[in-house]
Parts: C-alpha cells; sequence; structure tokens
C-alpha cells in the first residue's frame, strides 16, 4: 500500500493529517495524528536557586497554567537556538549555561512532537518579554520545594514541566 499523507488542517508549522500505516501485525491502518515541528522546554535556574516559571493562560482549556518556558521548533532552527529563543521571550532571561538533558515524546499516541529538555543556568534579566499574539504570561519565581509541592497537589499539572522537572532531578541536576 502506497504511503499517501492527506493534510487536513494546517497552522502555525503544526498539520493534523491522516496517513496509511503498516502496523507490526500486519494490518495496514488509516491513522489520524498531528504532525508538530518539535519544542524545547527550558528549566531556569537563577543563582539563588529558585526556578523560573511562567504562568501562563492557555486557550485550548480557558484556564490558566503554571509551567516551565517552552515553545515550538522554527523553521531552519536548531533546537538550542529555540531554546535560547524562547527562553528570553517568556521570561526576560539569557543563559549562560544551557544544558540538554535528552527529549520525551508527551503525546504519542496521537501527535509525532518531540520535546526537548534543557537546564538553564548562569542567568541574566534582560527585561525583555515578547509574547505572541495568542500569548498571556506573567514570569514565577519559585523555590524548588515549592514547585514540588504544587505538583503533589495538583496545582501544577503541566506535562512537559513535570517531565522536565523529573528529567533533571533523576540525572541528579538538581
Amino acid at each position: 500500500m502506497d504511503k499517501e499523507i492527506k493534510t487536513i488542517h494546517s497552522w502555525k508549522n503544526i498539520s493534523l493529517v491522516e496517513e496509511f500505516v503498516p502496523l507490526p501485525n500486519g494490518k495496514n491502518v488509516v491513522h489520524t495524528s498531528i504532525c508538530h515541528p518539535g519544542a524545547a522546554v527550558i528549566l531556569p535556574i537563577t543563582e539563588e536557586g529558585e526556578i523560573v516559571l511562567i504562568k501562563q493562560f492557555r486557550p485550548s482549556l480557558k484556564k490558566w497554567f503554571l509551567e516551565l518556558p517552552a515553545g515550538t521548533i522554527e523553521p531552519n532552527e536548531s533546537v538550542l537556538s529555540c531554546a535560547m529563543r524562547e527562553l528570553e521571550e517568556e521570561t526576560g532571561y539569557n543563559a549562560e549555561t544551557i544544558i540538554p538533558m535528552g527529549q520525551v515524546t508527551p503525546l504519542a499516541g496521537f501527535c509525532d512532537e518531540i520535546q526537548h529538555l534543557f537546564i538553564a543556568k548562569d542567568l541574566t534579566s534582560t527585561q525583555h518579554l515578547t509574547c505572541d499574539d495568542d500569548e498571556v504570561i506573567e514570569v514565577v519565581l519559585m523555590p524548588l520545594e515549592m514547585l514540588e509541592q504544587k505538583i503533589v497537589s495538583g496545582e501544577v499539572s503541566d506535562a512537559k514541566t513535570i517531565a522536565c522537572l523529573s528529567k533533571a532531578k533523576l540525572s541528579g541536576f538538581i
């Protein structure tokens, strides 16, 4: 069976597609999924050990989320450049040190997005926040212990934030 991909809808370099996919059991199925260019997720840590978070209104769920800065990789942009750009745009900080921690696949059931995880240290404030037209963001500094409590209580439920923080702890970075 030919590998035919039908684009149903596209927006912001993201597409909803339908394609024939051969399964390991020999069956061929029509699968609908989201094609995503990938993203960078950044865990910024200040000299004082506080985590730089953003409080962001998410129109899809019509509510505020406390989360790590992150963003979609632009065409012809490296993952590292994306991380540095998103850090400054969403928090107003630059980082002298950026440490890659690997990647996660947040929605493997219906999306090919890969999120690349980073720790950002040796931060300097640029006071230069640049929100996209559909973003409403506030910067929040928080001690690690408080962030962990908010995850346990459910006040912080953003998956990329929990994944990035978990990876940093399990890898011994924090």
